[in-house]
């Protein structure tokens, strides 16, 4: 009961702000409308799959000349292209090149061979730049073979054709669109409740709440719980949003899809808590709450890919809890994945989750 009225405290406080409730529309609608359409990077670390049917001197230097290119990383030769493609579902391969039987042969005869660039576009700019590296290289050869044939008719070529799965179109905004989701998130389960506890410290009124019989529990979901069911509401409408302007729907479940925003929502909630706890003015929290929104929207693979960034980098975003809701974003968008598929990223939300909230509890002292 007395939860209860605390939180409808904190409803009415919330429309009473002129600001608030317009920042949670105008935000949104700016950063799903406008920051869709930026940012593109070169990419290198392409893991890239090889089905070899022909096993041939010119199949094993085409491969060779991919691997040395400096832009790819050959992480197995696969014995068919199901077993390619499921390396490709597993995030364990980028790309697959595929080389007929007959290459060799087929190119000697008739001077017309054939292979396969099938990419995972998913990351829009990384499958379609990894594939344009490669068709890049695969001219390359096919120059070279005619060079080396002492001057083939301009006929002679190696044909390509190009596969761009889980985003066709290779489309960069249709990439961008679900971990800017996760931006705004962030900011509205995060930034807000950290900064509405804190204010009560500037104000005054936290020693009150601290004399009265309330328990410190009851007191700090009375903060959160208005934010982490406006964060499911404008979910909600970022959906539609991108429904609407974009025909992005997420290809997975909408109930994994709110069951991992929700375990999210706990853990940005829970670390924004933590650093209202150790501030004691708004600004001071603002200023810490910002270094580690940038630190962590830079390195959660927002604008490039996880796997293109050094080693050291790569440990760091290991506790980055916005990269594993990234992933689990765009699994859930673009690739459909189901709940159980992405526990690898669900099981570190869950320990995050657990480990701040614990933390923010036992960190707020309601006795002073």
């Amino acid at each position: 009961m007395v939860l209860r009225y605390l939180i409808e405290k904190e409803l009415k406080q919330f429309r009473r702000n002129v600001f608030l409730p317009q920042m949670l529309v105008i935000y949104p609608l700016m950063i799903m409308l406008v920051f869709p359409w930026a940012v593109n990077m070169e990419i290198k670390n392409i893991n890239l799959s090889v089905v070899d049917h022909d096993k041939s001197p010119l199949s094993s230097r085409l491969t060779q000349k991919a691997s040395a290119s400096g832009y790819f990383r050959q992480m197995n030769v696969a014995d068919s292209y199901t077993s390619a493609l499921h390396a490709v579902e597993a995030g364990d391969a980028d790309i697959i090149l595929e080389i007929p039987a007959d290459f060799e042969k087929t190119f000697i005869t008739s001077h017309n061979a054939h292979v396969l660039i099938a990419a995972n576009t998913v990351d829009g700019t990384k499958g379609a730049l990894g594939s344009s590296y490669l068709s890049s290289i695969i001219s390359d050869f096919n120059r070279e073979l005619i060079s080396g044939q002492g001057g083939a008719p301009p006929a002679v070529s190696v044909n390509i054709s190009t596969l761009n799965r889980f985003n066709p179109h290779q489309d960069y905004k249709i990439f961008m669109i679900p971990a800017l989701i996760v931006i705004i998130l962030t900011l509205l389960c995060g930034f807000l409740p950290a900064l509405n506890i804190v204010s009560e410290k500037e104000n005054g009124t936290i020693e009150q709440m601290n004399v009265t019989p309330i328990p410190k529990l009851i007191f700090i979901l009375s903060k959160l719980i208005p934010y982490w069911v406006l964060g499911l509401i404008l979910l909600s409408f970022c959906i539609l949003l991108g429904k609407l302007v974009y025909g992005l729907f997420p290809a997975g479940s909408l109930l994994t899809l709110y069951g991992y925003t929700i375990l999210f929502i706990l853990t940005i909630s829970g670390f924004g808590l933590i650093i209202s706890n150790k501030s004691q003015t708004m600004q001071q929290a603002m200023f810490v709450m910002f270094f580690f929104l940038i630190v962590f929207i830079l390195m959660s693979g927002l604008f490039t890919p996880i796997a293109s960034m050094p080693q050291w980098a790569r440990i760091l975003t290991l506790f980055n809890p916005l990269s594993y809701f990234i992933t689990i974003m765009r699994s859930v968008y673009l690739r459909g994945s189901s709940f159980l598929e992405l526990l690898a990223e669900g099981i570190p939300l869950l320990f995050f989750a657990v480990l701040f909230n614990l933390w923010a509890f036992l960190s707020y002292r309601k006795n002073r």
